[in-house]
């Protein structure tokens, strides 16, 4: 088909603006997951310029409504490291199976609470 005067090849460069980047240069620092929300299967997207991992998601921040414990495991019997107390900020990164994994930085902590002791939007 010939080409109208004028028109963009269909295989050009297309002239939207340049997106921020970073080059993935060696190994992933090694973080500490007590502070920085990493795992090997998740990480919170303000870290991708740090640590390589399969997903990232970024974080939604969420109401403490009911006093929680912030566990070092999902596990509601694993070690507490923080009472987390009505009004604080959890960032949330990940809900699964009746629990929250993310970081509660009032404490500067990463770990999981109970996902009925956050707030929900419209509620």
């Amino acid at each position: 088909m010939p080409q109208q005067k004028g028109a963009a090849h269909p295989h050009a460069p297309s002239a939207a603006p340049p997106r921020n980047s970073f080059a993935l240069m060696g190994a992933s620092v090694p973080l500490d997951p007590l502070h920085n929300a990493v795992r090997p299967d998740l990480a919170d997207v303000r870290l991708a310029d740090r640590v390589f991992a399969p997903h990232y998601a970024a974080s939604v921040p969420r109401i403490v409504v009911a006093a929680t414990p912030l566990r070092q495991g999902s596990d509601m019997a694993s070690n507490a490291l923080a009472e987390l107390v009505v009004g604080d900020v959890f960032e949330v990164l990940e809900f699964a199976k009746g629990r929250a994994w993310g970081r509660a930085p009032g404490h500067d902590l990463v770990g999981y609470v109970d996902a009925d002791a956050l707030s929900w939007p419209g509620k």
